[in-house]
């Protein structure tokens, strides 16, 4: 296969197979951990620019929506190839990008690589266009049946917002994209201005993939943009039919605001904000304590704390224990080396988010890890407040995006209930626990399933595995939508809506809902399932 490795960085944007210069304001990537700005510029697409992307993406869209099931999931194959190929260069300009260290971005590479991969068997196995056949009953009472079938069709053109904090897994070729393209849709990424170089990168593996598969070239586009407007522009075109974000709170919102706006409204599906608690149980505080803690700080360190799913609420939901926990955590935290922070952004908005915790009368800080003068660096801070307090003050509960935690101290377990009742939609929720614990925990779980996606049981939040089974999302503000996940196979939903035929001629039927299931795909076939 001939290799991507020695491609040179343009400052272009990809619409379809094109590059392109931007008109707009200039946007260049800054090494984090020197402040170096780092070449090429990057201008930002125009209103023509963004309108000929979506356009291309609109064309491409019939042709690509109709292509063999095959010819699919193998363009998803060829993609992580593409990514695969590029070699060092995309892990060396990642790493200069981000500040994130080689083995985390070897390790995204891959995970991004294995979502491609996952969604290609997703799209070989048919699964995902939920075939359904009822046929007619003509001789049924009082009324017959039509004969009715239905198949999951793409919705149309997606635009994908790359993250900050994963410039590969969540970014130009991350899950969205990867869902979106699996689902039949075309594809047009607006890259994040933190890491534009990578993502020219993995763009131009993309725009080969198309190539090499012979697909409409637009199939795949990729623009950049600095402040508010390719965002609103985006997300406001006529011809873009879905949204996939994951970034803050006050980002997703904006978007949601522009797609409700809309002539035709369209779906957002935003991934925002999480604390992700963790409920330390009554015996597991008393005979585990110390371990418990270590494992949490660990977990709070985790890659600078740069995780949406980082523990930032801990529960000790009992008196028995709490004292060696808070010793415990407050020492290992002490112990943490500072870590880069992705942009200089982030790091100011950390240290905003802990400076308020910090002043808060009704809050203590345990506890801050070790200083460096190096830049952008992440100081660890772990803070503890009493139940009370924290169902008094809802500041409390806003996120502050790094290695930052509150601890609540619970006298009993209805306190711990209380403020399990008070928390917004979460990503994640935690609980370490023994045997011992099983019936403290029971009356717990219902609240937790309503305020969350995920919930753990004697693990950590940070790591959400790629597969089948998984659930990266829950209720408001975590996600836009409870009813999606943009981690494992589910995601591929977002991106599809049903349609039924109803006493279609076979000859007009998709193959998919056809008698004879030429595709040998699932079907539901008079609600027995088969294939």
């Amino acid at each position: 296969m001939q290799g991507l490795g020695n491609v040179q960085l343009s400052g272009k944007m990809l619409i379809g197979q094109a590059s392109v210069t931007g008109q707009e304001e200039v946007i260049r990537a800054i090494n984090p951990a020197t402040n170096q700005v780092l070449e090429p510029a990057y201008a930002g697409a125009n209103q023509d620019q963004v309108d000929q992307a979506a356009s291309l993406a609109w064309h491409a869209f019939d042709t690509y929506r109709t292509v063999s099931m095959a010819s699919r999931a193998d363009f998803l194959d060829c993609i992580a190839d593409e990514i695969l190929a590029l070699g060092d260069t995309l892990i060396e300009r990642a790493v200069a990008e981000s500040g994130l260290p080689r083995a985390r971005i070897e390790g995204e590479r891959g995970r991004t690589m294995g979502q491609l991969r996952l969604f290609a068997q997703v799209v070989r196995s048919g699964d995902c266009f939920d075939a359904r056949i009822d046929h007619a009953m003509p001789e049924r009472s009082p009324l017959p049946r039509s004969d009715l079938r239905l198949q999951k069709i793409p919705l149309g053109p997606v635009a994908v917002f790359g993250a900050s904090n994963f410039p590969l897994a969540f970014s130009v070729a991350g899950g969205d994209t990867a869902s979106a393209l699996a689902a039949g849709c075309p594809v047009v990424v607006k890259a994040h201005p933190a890491h534009p170089g990578t993502s020219e990168l993995v763009g131009k593996a993309i725009q080969s993939a198309v190539r090499k598969c012979h697909l409409p070239d637009g199939v795949f586009s990729l623009i950049y943009g600095a402040g508010h407007f390719i965002g609103g522009a985006l997300v406001s075109h006529p011809l873009i039919k879905a949204v996939g974000f994951t970034g803050s709170r006050q980002g997703g919102l904006a978007l949601l605001t522009i797609a409700a706006q809309r002539p035709e409204p369209i779906p957002v599906y935003a991934e925002m904000s999480s604390i992700n608690p963790v409920f330390v149980m009554p015996d597991k505080l008393v005979k585990d304590a110390a371990s418990v803690a270590s494992g949490f700080v660990a977990s709070l360190a985790m890659g600078a704390g740069q995780f949406c799913t980082n523990p930032g609420l801990v529960l000790l939901c009992g008196e028995d224990g709490a004292d060696e926990f808070i010793a415990k955590a407050s020492d290992e935290v002490r112990s943490l080396t500072s870590q880069t922070m992705l942009t200089p952004g982030i790091c100011d908005a950390y240290y905003q988010g802990v400076n308020s915790l910090a002043q808060n009368a009704h809050i203590t800080q345990l506890a801050a890890g070790q200083r460096s003068e190096q830049a952008n660096q992440c100081q660890a801070h772990l803070f503890v407040t009493d139940a009370t307090a924290f169902l008094a003050d809802s500041t409390m509960e806003q996120e502050v995006f790094g290695s930052s935690s509150l601890i609540i101290k619970c006298k009993d377990m209805s306190e711990a209930h209380a403020v399990a009742e008070k928390l917004e939609g979460q990503l994640t929720a935690t609980i370490q626990m023994l045997d011992a614990d099983i019936e403290a925990v029971r009356p717990l779980l219902p609240t937790l399933e309503r305020k969350v996606g995920r919930i753990l049981c004697n693990g950590y939040p940070t790591g959400v595995e790629v597969c089948h089974a998984m659930v990266h999302g829950g209720p408001f503000p975590a996600t836009s939508d409870s009813r999606t996940t943009s981690v494992g196979s589910a995601a591929i939903d977002r991106f599809l809506r049903p349609v039924c035929y109803q006493d279609f001629p076979a000859a007009l039927l998709p193959e998919t809902v056809q008698d004879a299931n030429p595709l040998s795909v699932p079907q539901l076939l008079n609600g027995v399932l088969t294939s």
